[in-house]
């Protein structure tokens, strides 16, 4: 369903509010936690696809007789902003296996008051296709929007978000900024904490996605 943003449209279904309380929850295991992101991210890449116009017809024969079929054309990239954006990838890839993937690794330096990149690859065709960004939590948007302008410099056609939580703060910002992109997430979260974690949010994905903390 859509929101009060314009560019943000929230997947909203009784499966994807199960298991994001069990993402919420503390007591849900780093392997608990890396599948629910994987089982949320596969319906997630579902949505971002009910749109897709570029199709091509092929024929070929069923079992029983001739057809004409349609298949994706000029498949999209799907880029994981490094590390959480990882923890969607594969699922995101096995619902569009037609996809090449990029990498993004961008964060936020405290001391500098301003993003770092320390990693860029994408495929060399990327000019003219639709960008797939995956990053499972959007607080302040400052990594997101990086890597919306870095990939934009690439040309790219668009560029949709794939989230699992953003605040309310997050989408409005990315929506002032590039009011082009369009953003699908579970949940807007109203509040942040002066750490910048999403509020009641579900901690640092990276960190529960990998057991690193």
């Amino acid at each position: 369903m859509t929101s009060k943003h314009k560019n943000l449209t929230i997947v909203d279904h009784p499966l994807l509010r199960h298991k994001l309380g069990y993402l919420r929850d503390k007591e849900t295991s780093s392997a608990e936690f890396r599948e629910l992101v994987k089982e949320i991210s596969r319906i997630l890449a579902h949505e971002v696809m009910r749109d897709w116009r570029e199709m091509r017809k092929v024929d070929i024969e069923t079992p029983i007789a001739k057809a004409t079929v349609e298949r994706i054309a000029n498949p999209p990239v799907v880029v994981s902003i490094m590390r959480a954006g990882n923890g969607m990838l594969d699922a995101v890839l096995s619902m569009l296996p037609f996809a090449s993937t990029g990498f993004i690794g961008v964060y936020r330096d405290k001391f500098i008051h301003s993003t770092v990149e320390y990693y860029f690859k994408m495929p060399s065709d990327i000019q003219g296709k639709t960008a797939i960004l995956c990053d499972p939590l959007v607080a302040t948007a400052e990594t997101a929007i990086a890597a919306i302008e870095r990939l934009k410099s690439y040309e790219v056609a668009s560029i949709k978000i794939l989230s699992i939580l953003i605040s309310d703060y997050a989408a409005r910002k990315i929506a002032e900024v590039h009011p082009d992109v369009q953003i699908f997430a579970v949940n807007v979260e109203s509040e942040m904490n002066d750490q910048g974690y999403l509020v009641p949010g579900l901690g640092d994905a990276g960190d529960r996605l990998y057991q690193t903390k």
